[in-house]
């Protein structure tokens, strides 16, 4: 029997940039290679329960990204797969889950995923309405209207949505997994 590894893979991207559908049609993908027991934690669901309350203020959302990922250290030391989607527009606190994650399951075990797509085609896609109520000043602190997003610097896997469909960027993953000896 083959020993699981744990590791994280992180999406991360403006809203609307596909990190959701990547990181569903991958949890599948994975299920059917074998990979038992990944967990999925979406940063929408997660707001909802672990950081209920939170605010879109620069430290709630760093907050949220730590508990995220204090959560993601958690089922990679207990050597579970885990795919988190969470727009984590800051690369400071990326860091510093990225280091929590390798502490606990080793170099390389952090995976980051930039899931990169244009405002504007991000805009195109966004079934929710809500670049247009940034954009008309109805919602605060939007993450690429009037929020920075800070892109990451070496991504391990850099996956342009408006050029590449998700079952090709869901191939780049696994083809990193596999490099890597992670699958």
């Amino acid at each position: 029997m083959v020993m699981q590894k744990g590791f994280t893979i992180w999406f991360t991207g403006l809203s609307g940039a596909g990190k959701t559908t990547l990181s569903n049609l991958l949890h599948h993908r994975l299920q059917e290679r074998g990979v038992t027991n990944v967990e999925v934690l979406d940063g929408d669901v997660v707001r909802t329960h672990l950081s209920k309350g939170l605010g879109f203020t620069k430290e709630d959302r760093d907050t949220n990204i730590r508990r995220i990922g204090w959560v993601a250290h958690l089922l990679t030391k207990h050597k579970v797969p885990n795919l988190v989607s969470a727009i984590s527009p800051y690369r400071e606190v990326r860091d510093e889950v990225r280091m929590m994650v390798e502490h606990s399951g080793g170099k390389g075990s952090f995976i980051e995923v930039f899931v990169d797509c244009p405002v504007c085609e991000c805009e195109k896609r966004d079934v929710k309405g809500l670049y247009a109520k940034a954009r008309k000043g109805e919602l605060k602190q939007f993450t690429g209207i009037d929020d920075p997003y800070e892109e990451p610097h070496r991504p391990e896997v850099h996956i342009r949505t408006n050029e590449a469909t998700p079952d090709e960027g869901v191939e780049m993953i696994i083809n990193h997994l596999k490099t890597h000896g992670l699958i």
